[in-house]
């Protein structure tokens, strides 16, 4: 009995073990969604609000499972709406593939309905493999090499397939001239540097007295080999934020996030160290790495496109992590546990400390840090976190400390807006049995994260725990944008363009069947984390925060003291509100003695002082450094 090309098509998505494809339906996909019908919905279809929800679900769904995240649009404006979440997966180093539908070859180039040159289109964002069908013959190929593709280079790919190719009998190809047959799977296969390197990292590392270690989500597959690797230098561990869920931060030594969104002991531990290895990361923000005539400096990653950026290295080590690391160890010289480890432990000790005041300042209504704080101590050991872009990057940053078998992410490289909700709702399906949270503003909530409650609503009866929370930093303003253009520009807020209207975010959930509950004073944080911890579905909190807690970097120079004044002294609308938020958040890192518990603002107990601030973003390279 023959089959359709669409039928073939999701047989061979079965065949790679592709179990859910992210998508919306359209016309040029009619084949594949009639061959989904025959199929049983197997793989899955799961049905986003918005193609540009398809694409970041699939991302989500790649970085929590590990696996390749498939997603499908139609032709023309549904091609052109998954670009942004493709664009994320590419820059972050995810393997997704992006199936697409075409209008028929018949009205190709006669500037039909519809009509877009997707290879042109997708040149770009899948340009490791973008390929559009013609004839049935050139599957199963195709799916294997963009398949495989997407694997192997942790990248975007894409299929294109017109809608009368959809239709047409399926044949493979034959054992002739020009048939290019295809076969399945992706060996696996680990990469070590050669022996000279290994001895010459080795040689850099053991000289080094103050060793500073940066990790990426390269690394994520090595923790057993980070934690003995720093255990044998004495060094310090800081992480980019896409490797922030790689080692614990429990560790006494592992300093959290590095960058602008980052941590005061990590600006520290590079400013002083005399030597630096990064493994896993492409970490972007030079400024926040040694000086460079200050460290020797070793790299390790598995891609040598990604090798020798960002920083002078003086030996490069193309290898994964946990190979290179192995044979590495053995040639190490144990160092003994001395005043550069000591105060590294320090450093970071007294940073949860002032993350623990600055917590606990009152802000009008709700202190936003303080939300975020007040979740770290509740988290389940296995719950799967995302944080969207803007100010709620900063807080999950800095507040929430990973430990166990958590997961986190967030979009690291390209830094959009909206994925919060998405990443969490694929990587539900990822992982049904684990609880999920996003920490979003209220900007990325309007944009797109309401519309994708509608399709957590449709699915959670699915999933095995069906806890799904979805916290909105609800502070009426574009509150990234807002500091930046203060302390970059000088320039006061600019309310046309920065000031949000209040949505009833949690009355929204309710109507559509989820829970949900509005947080408008402090007392109310712990009580809405708690609720929905317990909930059986979906959930969202409204927290109703200040937009003049201050995002303060690790590093904050003279300059940008004086481009906030400056805004300040043009009239910024909520310039007493910065005055007095941003004097009480500096407070915490030079008062000594007072230790305020993050369970409600303003209580505490006596202990050491602080001193701390905050830091930042940094994407991570390839291997999804």
């Amino acid at each position: 009995m023959s089959i359709k090309v669409s039928d073939h098509v999701l047989q061979r998505l079965r065949e790679w073990d592709v179990e859910h494809v992210f998508g919306y339906a359209g016309d040029g996909i009619n084949g594949l969604l009639a061959a989904w019908g025959r199929a049983e919905n197997k793989p899955e279809f799961v049905q986003a609000r918005h193609e540009e929800m398809a694409a970041f679900e699939a991302v989500g769904y790649a970085k929590f499972s590990g696996k390749v995240g498939v997603c499908a649009a139609t032709s023309g404006p549904g091609a052109i709406h998954l670009l942004n979440g493709l664009y994320d997966a590419k820059l972050d180093h995810v393997p997704v593939v992006a199936i697409v539908g075409q209008t028929n070859r018949s009205a190709m180039g006669g500037s039909y309905q519809q009509e877009v040159d997707l290879l042109s289109l997708f040149k770009d964002v899948a340009s490791e493999y973008c390929e559009m069908v013609t004839v049935p013959e050139q599957l199963p190929n195709v799916i294997d090499r963009a398949m495989r593709t997407a694997y192997a280079k942790r990248t975007v790919t894409a299929i294109i397939i017109p809608a009368d190719v959809q239709e047409l009998d399926y044949a493979a190809p034959t054992h002739a001239f020009k048939m290019v047959p295809s076969s399945l799977g992706l060996a696996d296969y680990a990469p070590v540097p050669a022996d000279d390197d290994i001895a010459r990292a080795a040689d850099v590392l053991n000289s080094g007295e103050k060793v500073a270690i940066l990790i990426g989500q390269g690394a994520r597959g090595a923790r057993a080999e980070v934690e003995q690797l720093a255990d044998t230098l004495g060094a310090g561990v800081a992480k980019a934020l896409l490797g922030k869920d790689v080692l614990p931060d429990d560790l006494p030594y592992v300093t959290g996030s590095i960058g602008l969104l980052g941590t005061r002991p990590s600006y520290e531990m590079m400013r002083d160290c005399d030597t630096l290895l990064v493994v896993g990361s492409s970490f972007p923000y030079t400024q926040f790495l040694p000086e460079f005539d200050q460290a020797r400096a070793v790299q390790i990653d598995h891609d040598p496109f990604m090798i020798g950026l960002r920083y002078p290295f003086e030996v490069n080590l193309v290898g994964d992590a946990a190979g290179t690391l192995k044979r590495l160890l053995p040639l190490l010289k144990a160092k003994k546990h001395g005043e550069w480890r000591k105060t590294v432990e320090e450093n970071t000790a007294r940073w949860w400390e002032v993350m623990q005041r600055r917590a606990a300042v009152d802000a009008d209504p709700v202190n936003p840090e303080y939300v975020v704080h007040a979740l770290d101590e509740l988290l389940p050991e296995n719950v799967m976190l995302a944080a969207d872009s803007g100010s709620s990057a900063n807080w999950y940053a800095r507040h929430l400390r990973m430990r166990g078998a958590m997961r986190g992410s967030l979009s690291g490289t390209l830094a959009t807006m909206g994925p919060g909700v998405p990443y969490v709702i694929g990587a539900k399906f990822a992982h049904p049995d684990r609880p999920a949270i996003a920490i979003v503003g209220d900007g990325a909530m309007q944009m797109n994260g309401m519309a994708e409650l509608i399709t957590a609503a449709k699915y959670w009866r699915q999933w095995q725990d069906p806890r799904l929370i979805v916290a909105v930093l609800n502070n009426h303003d574009l509150n990234q944008v807002t500091w930046e253009m203060r302390a970059m520009e000088g320039a006061p807020q600019f309310e046309p363009s920065q000031a949000l209207p209040d949505v009833r975010y949690a009355d929204f959930a309710r109507s559509i069947g989820l829970g949900g509950v509005r947080v408008e004073e402090p007392g109310g944080v712990q009580d809405a984390w708690r609720q929905a911890l317990a909930a059986d579905r979906p959930f969202v909190i409204d927290f109703r925060t200040d937009p003049a807690v201050p995002p303060i970097p690790p590093h904050a120079d003279r300059e940008q003291a004086e481009a906030v004044v400056s805004a300040v002294l043009h009239g910024d609308s909520d310039r007493d509100g910065m005055i007095r938020q941003g004097v009480k958040a500096k407070l915490q890192e030079l008062l000594p003695g007072r230790r305020h518990r993050a369970d409600r603002p303003g209580a505490g107990d006596e202990d050491d002082g602080g001193n701390g601030a905050e830091g930042g973003d940094g994407g991570d390279g390839q291997d999804g450094k």
